[in-house]
């Protein structure tokens, strides 16, 4: 058994501005749906920005969940598609700004693998390169 043991089975949710710059965090276990989990963190944070209107998600979240964000947080969810027929990868407008957040996160060294048993712990450390990020931004070394 080794000290550094990843951690399998975790997903990540994040709420970024239009910028990619990061309002909150979610991690939770793999079992938990990508709805359930976007209702949990649009549950407990739409308070936290009232001018929030629109969220913008990707093709793995429900229809239910637009439903219930109209019902319970004055929301509008708009799920971005990828185009009709395309295969493979395609840049998709306004779903990359989530992906270069992940991928900014992703150099973090202590982000590229799951090595912590709580998911309270990984969300700190995803806060606190988040933070690091803004700083460099309003002063580049």
């Amino acid at each position: 058994m080794t000290p550094e043991k990843k951690v399998n089975g975790r997903k990540r949710h994040i709420l970024v501005d239009t910028n990619g710059l990061l309002l909150r965090v979610l991690v939770h276990p793999a079992d938990i749906t990508e709805s359930e989990g976007a209702e949990w963190l649009l549950g407990q944070h739409h308070h936290s920005f009232p001018r929030l209107q629109t969220v913008r998600a990707d093709q793995g979240y429900k229809d239910w969940l637009i439903e219930w964000a109209k019902r319970y947080t004055n929301l509008a969810i708009e799920i971005i598609e990828k185009p009709t027929g395309q295969k493979g990868f395609a840049v998709i407008p306004k779903r990359w700004v989530v992906e270069r957040t992940f991928a900014w996160l992703g150099r973090n060294r202590q982000l590229s693998k799951e090595f912590d048993r709580e998911a309270s712990c990984t969300e700190s450390f995803v806060y606190l390169a988040s933070i690091h990020l803004m700083l460099k931004r309003l002063k580049p070394a």
